[in-house]
């Protein structure tokens, strides 16, 4: 590449200090109406890059970065990628944070010449690439929607619109600011909009958590009367009434969505669906930090397979994997809605011959929705329109397999598998089996659909056959076996015969069809109407064969451009077929059980298990998942919804509050339970806090990180919520902590009234039993073995009397040193605690333990004084003294010691005696 550049581009055009070519002038004129984009200027066979960009756009994508003469007394650094593979290069650039703008040449470089020696090819920006507007497989998580989010206010009123550029998918939601944040959490945008002058620092931080960066747009874009009118062009409605009334936030928040798609798109717009407004309460609402500590969608690794989501993903279609992460983020709240989910799931279970075979023609079925999209924007090929016939043909398969199912659920999905019958035939008659990627390849339409097509590649691929054919027949009317067609490249194509058998060609009649062209010594040449005209079309039959492809194509995109609501529909039919189907997999295979959901405050389950850790128990092969009862039901007379649970770390306290998040989340999202039996009354908000974590970037501490989330779950937590505790108050001072955690508890039986799990090691606060009606005590069951502790990974009524830290530590492998010394300090602590009558410890305690002072290692020997004979031994150089030195010293010693201690005589005596 490097050497292409040297030798061709690079010194075509070149620059000089003095001027600035035509064509650097283009450049720069292109890359002043786009400053915040890199931009890819088409030169030939190779996207360009220049001046800042190239050096951005180099260490971004590791390539060579190169120059190309100078501009202003300095060098112009150039870097270029090909334009058959650089989708994979923009990939890397927007992972990266990087907007692209993509520069083409929108004419041949043979008419720029015919306008003169020096004339530039024009070109121009023909999309604008952001992370929110990508609708290339190359450039997507195929089983991830792309969000581009926008934020509008009018007057303290909000509102976000959400659309998957690359499915058509598009949701408004009329949203407080306070509300904003679990929102975006859920959705996890590529992309948020918003008006410029209108983020500050609340609103940017917000956007940050969600992990989305926010993009400034021209406030026109968020006028709301501009908006309608946008919005009505877009759909191609006269009015926005039959999709719902929309107020005037709405529309601007909508509005500024189809604006950006404008000005990103260039007119190439994407299919995008009528609106759905969403419900205010419609979900479980889920905030960011309750998301990041249950792992809904990512896990503590960042991977989709430690989460939930990847424990309960058993969908085999792109489009049913987008749908089940949607459910899983946004758990419905409406109990007719979740039990025609369930419905669809049990019929599955109760049938496994119908689930094999719906998830059998489910995995044949090409991703519809995003070659729709690519469709519509101008930038599908031949594989998008086969993948619609395809999925269109399993479509119609899956409908009769569905013809008798019963769920109503089903019944209307399979009738909204049918019904395009004549679309479909149409691209399979009109496609090959296997088209290629590029409609340029050529080859794409089948062979006798379009009979022109047909004898133009006949013409391309069997030119000398026909010319053959041609040349038997004019052999035969001429009366000539000898005659022969030819050709040069003077001439062309020509019929050649001897020159005495040219003088019966020269003569009538055969004189009219045979037109003279040349005389030889001893052959004459001559041609047809015929011949020449089939000349041309030879010479042109590969171009020729490829604009009827072209034609033919535009026509084929038209006709599923126009059927393009059906065919979406098909497709979502198919992935709510999917989700169902893949609920009903895991729910044989791992044993699960359908929930029972009512409007109560009920929040029974038997035998619950934790999915993600069962699934990762399974794989490895270990013991079975201990399972557990948890019963916060908050209706009815002695009803306890706060459970205490105390117990050792390591014993599955962190476990057992998240298995039953996760189950109330998996049930409103319509699918079974691990668990032997549930009954669930709706969740209206799911809040945890667990685990540790700091937020450096802000200057927050761990402890100022779990302050915050709790004080979000007690301001917002009602008695619809569930509410999932841990260890609160341990990243402080112990009586501070303990403070803190005893508020919170009681606040939350108090005032919040909601279904709460609240693990702690405070054990003081199980006393607070006796004086709230509505807490119960649980406790994790363990056992003590030859001084080690057993986990039992059970949970059962009462309190622990301990927290078996020191095994734990000991677990974990500590120094036996530090194990033993931490026992030491922690039977003193114990029996301190005791003298001082229980309760809280007295701080007098701290200074009657010798062991609070200086103090060596248990093995360690006091250090003393040394004698006299042990300062004189330290003296001596044994090596240096001589036999009679030594038995001086001998003598010597014995002196001392007998002088230090006389009893020491006697025990000499007797031991000689």
């Amino acid at each position: 590449m490097n050497q292409r550049r040297a030798s061709g581009s690079g010194a075509n055009g070149g620059e000089t200090d003095g001027a600035v070519t035509p064509m650097m002038a283009q450049y720069l004129e292109i890359k002043a109406r786009h400053p915040d984009a890199l931009l890819f200027y088409r030169m030939g066979d190779f996207y360009e890059l220049f001046f800042e960009d190239a050096a951005e756009a180099a260490a971004a994508l590791d390539i060579a970065l190169t120059k190309r003469g100078r501009h202003l007394g300095r060098d112009i650094a150039m870097c270029g990628v090909p334009v058959h593979s650089h989708e994979s290069y923009l990939a890397r650039l927007i992972r990266k944070g990087f907007r692209v703008a993509v520069c083409e040449q929108l004419e041949d470089p043979a008419a720029a010449k015919r306008r003169g020696a020096k004339s530039v090819v024009k070109r121009d920006v023909v999309r604008l690439i952001t992370p929110g507007t990508l609708t290339e497989d190359a450039l997507l998580d195929a089983r991830r929607h792309n969000w581009l989010c926008a934020w509008a206010e009018i007057r303290g009123d909000g509102a976000l619109a959400w659309l998957d550029a690359s499915t058509g998918d598009f949701h408004v939601a009329e949203v407080a600011r306070a509300a904003l944040g679990p929102l975006l959490a859920r959705l996890q945008p590529a992309e948020v909009l918003v008006a410029d002058g209108g983020e500050d620092a609340a609103l940017t931080e917000r956007i940050a958590e969600a992990g989305a960066a926010a993009t400034p747009v021209a406030r026109a874009g968020f006028d709301s009367d501009g908006a309608r009118a946008r919005l009505e062009r877009l759909f191609g409605v006269a009015a926005l009434d039959a999709y719902g009334g929309f107020g005037r936030v709405q529309l601007a928040a909508m509005g500024a969505v189809a604006a950006y798609l404008e000005l990103t798109q260039k007119g190439a717009l994407p299919l995008v669906r009528p609106p759905v407004p969403e419900a205010v309460g419609g979900t479980m609402a889920i905030d960011a930090g309750t998301r990041r500590n249950l792992e809904l969608t990512r896990g503590a690794d960042g991977t989709r397979e430690t989460s939930l989501l990847g424990a309960a993903d058993r969908t085999v279609s792109a489009g049913g994997a987008r749908l089940l992460e949607a459910r899983l983020s946004a758990p419905s709240t409406d109990r007719a809605e979740i039990a025609a989910r369930q419905e669809a799931v049990a019929a599955f279970v109760a049938d496994r011959r119908l689930s094999a075979a719906c998830r059998e023609a489910l995995r044949r079925a090409p991703d519809m929705e995003r070659a729709l999209s690519r469709l519509a924007v101008g930038r599908g090929g031949p594989r998008d329109l086969a993948a619609v016939r395809d999925g269109l043909a399993e479509a119609a398969r899956l409908a009769e397999t569905l013809a008798d199912a019963p769920a109503a659920a089903l019944a209307e999905a399979a009738a909204a598998l049918s019904g395009r019958e004549e679309l479909s035939a149409l691209l399979d008659a009109a496609l090959v089996a296997e088209p290629p990627a590029q409609l340029r390849d050529g080859g794409a339409v089948a062979p006798g659909h379009d009979d022109d097509l047909d004898a133009a590649r006949r013409l391309r691929d069997e030119g000398r056959g026909v010319i053959a054919g041609m040349q038997a027949d004019c052999a035969a009317e001429a009366g000539i076996p000898a005659l022969k067609i030819k050709h040069n490249n003077v001439l062309g194509y020509f019929i050649e015969v001897s020159a005495a058998q040219g003088e019966a060609l020269l003569s009538a009649p055969l004189s009219e069809r045979f037109i003279h062209r040349q005389t030889l010594a001893n052959a004459l040449r001559f041609t047809t109407v015929e011949l020449s005209d089939l000349e041309a079309r030879i010479l042109n039959a590969g171009g020729r064969a490829l604009e009827l492809e072209r034609g033919i194509f535009e026509t084929l995109r038209e006709a599923v451009l126009e059927a393009a609501p059906a065919v979406a529909g098909a497709a979502r039919a198919l992935a709510e077929i999917d989700v169902a189907a893949g609920f009903a997999e895991i729910a044989v295979e791992g044993d699960w059980t359908r929930p029972e959901i009512d409007a109560s405050r009920a929040f029974a389950v038997e035998g619950g298990r934790h999915p993600v850790v069962e699934r990762a128990l399974r794989r490895q092969g270990a013991a079975r998942f201990v399972p557990n009862d948890c019963d916060l039901s908050a209706d009815g007379a002695g009803a306890q919804p706060v459970w205490l649970l105390t117990g050792p770390n390591m014993a599955g306290k962190s476990t057992f509050l998240r298995q039953n998040a996760l189950i109330a989340v998996l049930a409103q999202a319509g699918a079974f339970v691990p668990a032997a039996r549930a009954r669930i009354g709706l969740v209206d908000a799911l809040f945890s806090r667990v685990g540790a974590a700091d937020d450096l970037a802000r200057g927050r501490s761990t402890f100022m990180v779990e302050m915050v989330e709790t004080a979000a779950i007690l301001n917002r937590a009602g008695p619809g919520a569930l509410v999932i505790l841990d260890e609160i108050g341990r990243g402080t001072a112990t009586y501070d902590g303990l403070s803190i955690a005893w508020a919170t508890l009681e606040h939350l039986h108090d005032v919040n009234r909601c279904r709460t799990l609240f693990a702690t090691h405070y054990h003081e606060l199980t006393a607070l039993s006796e004086r709230l009606a509505g807490l119960r005590n649980a406790t994790m069951a363990v056992r003590e073995w030859e001084g080690d502790v057993v986990f039992l990974h059970e949970v059962r009524p009462g309190a622990a009397d301990r927290s078996y830290g020191v095994q734990v530590a000991k677990l974990a492998g500590l120094p036996p040193a530090v194990t033993a010394r931490a026992r030491e300090v922690l039977d003193a602590l114990e029996e301190g605690d005791r003298r001082a009558g229980g309760g809280a410890r007295a701080a007098a305690l701290i200074d009657d333990l010798p062991l609070f002072s200086a103090a060596a290692p248990p093995a360690a020997t006091p250090v003393a004084t040394p004698s006299a004979v042990e300062a004189r031994l330290a003296e001596a150089d044994p090596d240096a003294l001589s036999p009679r030195e030594a038995l001086e010293l001998v003598y010597e010693l014995r002196a001392r010691l007998l002088a230090a201690d006389p009893a020491c005589d006697g025990a000499d005596r007797a031991a000689a005696g």
